[in-house]
């Protein structure tokens, strides 16, 4: 439960302060002010106590926001409650800044009032905030606004409101997928996952109901909480899914958004939902297994006397050749020593950036199935410390349009009973993106 809230300029003068519960005293708004505002040294922590009170604080530009409490509570969701508010902000008058908070002060106050109740956080949905609090104020609604505001606080949907309409109905989904690596310089394989999320962008009249396949069939293999379990994707038919010779995808863990339906997914393993409007992110989930790795670097690392290096870069790419991958970008380390580099890359552009200690080596586009490589002669300057050379590990960054996972969209259809428009008047678009989280190859 939080005490009170309050917010500073960069001057320490307060603009706003709302105090919830009466263990919080206006003394308060000095203690912070002095000691983490005005204090001689930097503060870094965000999480500051003062005479048995503390105080989280973020700040944004010039702002500090603080929420203040005398109890035992949970910092991680302090901190989120300060960045919904000022998620909630932002979305009402912009920018976060002295001015604005002080042209909107009556209306911080009145989302103050909604967003807090005696120190505990309620509603702070930004939709559904919207329908009663207006910049200019509340306004005087209608019975039936008045039904829809009190069904959307309470009721199921909160994430989506009623009467929305577009003259064309469209739905835009993206799987982005972050491949992460580490390889041994012999091409072994060390540790290998995929962290993906599925986006999804829609426009859709009404209050429709989607149905999202993955793979035709989701199996249930060990379920966890109601958000997360782990999950086998087969194809439909069950042990005919490796006959076929169909993809198969093992997810270890996966997270959806509220608006999924997760009794249905227990049951019919299908993953249904009303979509909130504009863009939201369905689903994350992560992968260990059968990852099909873009790109491969063999590296060769040739030490010449205590004043010469040698190094090799093999770069092969093992995907379809009618693909192209794209932003690629192979960071080679080099000794602290380097006096200079001379480099022959046979594609692309490569360059040595001394402020990095390392070779940049970048290449517009790439097709599947290709191979290039870099050759690099580094000159070093003697030094008489004895201590070798660690060799950090080759990075890489890339963008391929597949998901190196093998994740697939089987189906996504969408049923509006009341508006009268069927699956096939809705246009859909899939999309997948793969790029590189941490790709290392060791040296």
């Amino acid at each position: 439960m939080i005490g009170g809230l309050f917010v500073y300029n960069h001057k320490g003068e307060v603009l706003i302060s709302r105090v919830y519960r009466d263990d919080i005293g206006r003394n308060a708004v000095d203690a912070f002010r002095v000691n983490v505002i005005h204090a001689r040294q930097q503060v870094r922590s965000p999480v500051t106590n003062i005479a048995r009170t503390s105080f989280f604080h973020v700040k944004r530009a010039n702002i500090w926001l603080a929420a203040v409490t005398k109890q035992n509570v949970n910092a991680a969701m302090v901190f989120e409650f300060l960045l919904k508010v000022i998620d909630v902000m932002q979305s009402y008058f912009g920018k976060i800044s002295e001015e604005n908070i002080k042209n909107n002060f009556v209306l911080i106050y009145e989302l103050l009032d909604e967003i807090l109740d005696f120190g505990y956080p309620q509603n702070s949905d930004t939709g559904v905030l919207k329908t009663f609090i207006t910049q200019q104020g509340v306004k005087s609604q209608s019975k039936e606004e008045q039904a829809q505001i009190t069904s959307q606080v309470t009721g199921q949907i909160g994430w989506r409101r009623e009467g929305i309409k577009y003259r064309r109905n469209e739905l835009f989904l993206d799987v982005l997928e972050y491949c992460n690596l580490l390889m041994s310089p012999q091409g072994q394989v060390l540790s290998a996952h995929v962290a993906g999320k599925v986006v999804m962008k829609s426009y859709l009249s009404g209050m429709p109901e989607c149905k999202f396949g993955i793979n035709d069939k989701i199996v249930m293999d060990s379920k966890g909480g109601k958000n997360s379990g782990s999950l086998g994707l087969y194809v439909a038919g069950g042990d005919d899914a490796s006959r076929s010779g169909k993809p198969v995808v093992a997810i270890d863990d996966c997270q959806f958004h509220q608006c999924v339906k997760l009794s249905k997914f227990e049951t019919e393993h299908s993953i249904s939902f009303i979509p909130p409007d504009g863009e939201f992110e369905l689903m994350r989930y992560r992968t260990t297994k059968d990852i099909s790795l873009p790109f491969r670097v063999i590296p060769l690392v040739r030490e010449v006397g205590r004043t010469r290096m040698e190094v090799k870069a093999v770069l092969k790419s093992s995907f379809k050749p009618s693909l192209l991958g794209q932003k690629i970008e192979v960071k080679i380390p080099t000794p602290l020593n380097t006096s200079g580099v001379q480099l022959i890359c046979l594609k692309g552009k490569a360059k040595y950036k001394a402020s990095e200690n390392a070779i940049v080596w970048k290449i517009k586009r790439m097709a599947g199935m290709k191979e290039t490589q870099l050759s690099a002669e580094i000159e070093l300057l003697e030094t008489d410390t004895k201590k070798k050379w660690t060799r950090p590990p080759i990075s890489m960054n890339f963008e391929v349009p597949f998901a190196p996972s093998g994740f697939k969209v089987r189906y996504l259809k969408v049923f509006e009973p009341k508006l009268n428009y069927s699956d096939h008047d809705v246009i859909k678009w899939v999309r997948y993106i793969g790029r590189s989280g941490l790709y290392e190859t060791r040296c």
